[in-house]
């Protein structure tokens, strides 16, 4: 028997694709999903229980360095591709070579400063622009130094898309500091020398603190807290750390 064909209702092309344009207006107009539409995840409650976990749950207790956790956006200073996993317990890598912070360390280490509202604090290794941003939330006047080009350019970028626009940053030499804008009553260096650089200590206030990872290459560094007395640097051991080495003048 010969088959029957119903030439009435014969889905061409055309009309397949007048179907298809027609049930994705509906879509727009009716504010539903589309199929091609992507989930982006939950930030907010990510960086809750970042805070909660890892954070809190870890001995930090400065009530402004976790108002500063809280609020500070870390997906939006991570490659696109690495958004997904900003709020994990880990650092990233941010290309160049570089990484942000565990979560955890930029908040051990914030909180060890002893942060003032008005503190002008020296940063050693701007990288993403994460840490001058909770930097700043502590109610501090901050100065960020960024070795690489690229990455100071891209931080100075976000932190101005952010609404961070009153946050210092030079590209230029870590190691020697930023002599024109000194004394600082903080100093915070992301990056680990092999000894404390002397620039750095001459530049940070009487009384000031600095927080620093200091060790060889490939090897675990110590975090080392320092005081200034009397013109020198009285330094106390907090905790092994693994951070990409200093370059530059000390390299």
């Amino acid at each position: 028997m010969m088959e029957r064909k119903d030439t009435k209702h014969k889905d061409t092309p055309f009309r397949k694709k007048a179907i298809c344009g027609l049930l994705f207006l509906l879509l727009m107009l009716t504010g539903l999903p589309t199929c091609s539409a992507r989930e982006e995840p939950d930030y907010a409650r990510l960086r809750e229980e970042m805070v909660r976990e890892q954070i809190t749950a870890r001995g930090v207790s400065d009530p402004a360095v976790i108002r500063a956790m809280r609020k500070v956006p870390r997906h939006l200073f991570v490659p696109p591709d690495r958004r997904a996993f900003s709020y994990g317990d880990h650092p990233l890598p941010i290309g160049e070579g570089q990484t942000i912070s565990q979560p955890y360390i930029v908040a051990f280490m914030t909180e060890a400063l002893g942060l003032r509202p008005g503190n002008k604090v020296l940063e050693i290794g701007t990288g993403s622009g994460y840490q001058a941003a909770i930097l700043r939330e502590m109610g501090t006047r901050v100065y960020s130094i960024e070795i690489i080009p690229a990455l100071g350019k891209r931080a100075r970028k976000t932190l101005s898309r952010l609404g961070y626009t009153d946050v210092h940053i030079k590209i230029g030499d870590g190691y020697r500091g930023w002599p024109g804008e000194a004394p600082f009553d903080a100093i915070i260096v992301t990056c680990a020398p092999e000894q404390i650089p002397g620039p750095l200590v001459e530049q940070l206030k009487e009384g000031g603190r600095m927080i620093i990872p200091v060790g060889k290459r490939g090897t675990v560094q110590k975090l080392v807290r320092g005081v200034k007395k009397g013109g020198r640097i009285r330094t106390e051991d907090l905790l092994l750390v693994r951070f990409v080495p200093m370059v530059g003048e000390g390299d």
